[in-house]
């Protein structure tokens, strides 16, 4: 049996804290050959999720929120923003799931915030055309504004960093 309690929650935001990248992924299936990954992801302001699609192979991502908030971006195949959904622990929104092949990001939107996610295995890296090629990056010096532009983008709008 796994609890997922905050305590849990506690532990993985000061390890999120303190982690570069401003995130950490705690694993509740037990091995990345199974059918079902299922994880919490803890992320904290300013964590950059380069915008990426799940087309090879094409899958589904499930995302709650269990603490916190976040918002989700959706682009179209020039980076335009198709859509932006917010979601949180005390919003209307808990969460979203994004059909295969769609290009999506993250932005972290108040401290401490806990991700519940689910998708279809087995785990794969994502694959180099799976990542947006009008996005910066992660270790690209304008990842940083991409989030800031995240942080405040609208349908309509397009990243000009």
């Amino acid at each position: 049996m796994k609890i997922i309690d905050n305590d849990l929650f506690k532990r993985l935001c000061e390890r999120a804290d303190d982690d570069p990248r401003r995130r950490v992924h705690h694993l509740l299936h037990d091995a990345h050959d199974e059918p079902v990954q299922r994880m919490l992801i803890a992320v904290q302001p300013g964590t950059y999720f380069r915008p990426h699609r799940h087309s090879d192979p094409p899958k589904w991502e499930l995302m709650l929120v269990l603490k916190g908030a976040a918002a989700w971006l959706a682009f179209d195949d020039a980076g335009t923003v198709t859509a932006r959904h917010e979601a949180g622990a005390h919003r209307g929104a808990k969460g979203l799931e994004y059909p295969e092949g769609l290009w999506h990001a993250l932005v972290c939107l108040s401290p401490d915030t806990v991700l519940f996610e689910c998708k279809q295995g087995p785990f794969a890296p994502t694959a180099a055309a799976d990542f947006a090629p009008w996005s910066p990056a992660e270790d690209d010096p304008r990842a940083g504004d991409t989030v800031r532009w995240m942080l405040r983008a609208q349908p309509g709008e397009t990243f000009a960093g």
